[in-house]
């Protein structure tokens, strides 16, 4: 596994390595030791995953304290450009972003530590997402921060105008009215 630090250092781009043949492939997705010798030490307790079609957009979403969330993200089936913001405020790259590319032929998954926002963008026709968190769900916790914020700036590489939202993420606060963090 090759881990890849991004223009925010926290944010990580961990690339497989694959082994194929005329059977199919086989890839280690998660291997503690080599995780925490390059990220940390980071517990995950629960997994989850996810199917959209074409054009849906999740995100930005985070939890707040006690109930914060590092994850580590990957697309079993299609692609996504995935997002993360810091919404660290005493941060020096606070309301900046990182965005990758993760789809099922590069294999690469993103570690998003705690005090960021999440998203992704389906490209393909479908995507199956996976990703694994140190927190479990806390609904009362759960924020969003609207997708197209201007302060963010975030290039989705995708018309607007096809992009599908759940009410929840369309009605989201822009970053400078979020309850963020105010250190972590």
């Amino acid at each position: 596994m090759k881990f890849i630090k991004t223009k925010i250092p926290e944010v990580v781009i961990i690339e497989p390595k694959l082994f194929e043949d005329e059977r199919g492939y086989f890839v280690e997705t998660y291997r503690k030791d080599l995780f925490e010798k390059n990220i940390g030490k980071i517990e995950f307790v629960q997994d989850n995953e996810s199917k959209s079609q074409k054009g849906v957009l999740r995100g930005l979403h985070y939890q707040l304290p006690p109930f914060a969330q590092s994850k580590l993200v990957r697309v079993i089936v299609g692609e996504v450009i995935d997002v993360a913001v810091d919404i660290r405020r005493n941060s020096p790259t606070f309301g900046q972003y990182v965005a990758v590319k993760l789809n099922d032929k590069n294999k690469r998954q993103l570690f998003i530590p705690r005090g960021f926002a999440h998203g992704f963008l389906v490209t393909s026709s479908e995507a199956i997402f996976s990703y694994k968190v140190d927190n479990y769900y806390a609904p009362e916790y759960d924020r969003v921060i609207r997708y197209d914020d201007p302060t963010i700036n975030i290039d989705w590489e995708f018309p607007k105008e096809l992009i599908q939202l759940s009410l929840k993420d369309k009605n989201a606060p822009f970053l400078k009215e979020a309850e963020i963090f105010k250190e972590i």
